[in-house]
């Protein structure tokens, strides 16, 4: 039943903030903000009381070794401000799709080649493909935004994000 809950509570989220963007919303409205928070908190305790946390065992010196969930919930409770900031500020992306996209390429370039053979050669890599994103957001074509650097006025994208 959480998963339903959780499911629909992303998607709510989601479904505001695309409003947002096309509906002239500026602010998520506190209360909605307050009920993802509590929905949130409840999340984090329902995953803690499945996964406690581990007690020393007497004897043993150090700290007990915790689960991959228990650490994995502890560092959400921890970051909370971080991990909610798209509910609180309409510039964060709700999802970090834009920054998978971003490095996929040179991960792309790195699994086929197996490595670039200088460092010299990677900043150049990433420098064209910084360059070839960021024309892309603008709408800008990549043979457009190559052709223009070839021709030595490579565009200037001010204001990006």
């Amino acid at each position: 039943m959480a998963a339903t809950h959780d499911g629909h509570a992303a998607g709510s989220a989601s479904r505001l903030r695309t409003g947002s963007h096309t509906g002239g919303i500026t602010a998520v409205p506190s209360r909605q903000v307050l009920r993802w928070i509590r929905r949130y908190r409840a999340l984090l305790d329902e995953g803690q009381a499945l996964n406690p946390q581990r007690v020393k065992e007497q004897g043993k010196r150090g700290r007990a070794k915790q689960s991959d969930a228990f650490n994995l919930l502890r560092r959400l409770r921890d970051h909370e401000q971080e991990v909610l900031r798209f509910a609180r500020d309409l510039s964060v992306p709700f999802t970090n799709n834009l920054a998978e996209r971003a490095i996929r390429m040179p991960k792309v370039k790195q699994k086929i080649s197996g490595c670039f053979r200088t460092f010299a050669g990677a900043q150049s890599f990433c420098t064209i493909r910084s360059y070839l994103d960021t024309a892309r957001k603008h709408g800008v074509g990549m043979l457009e935004a190559l052709r223009a650097a070839f021709n030595g006025a490579p565009m200037e994208f001010v204001g990006s994000g």
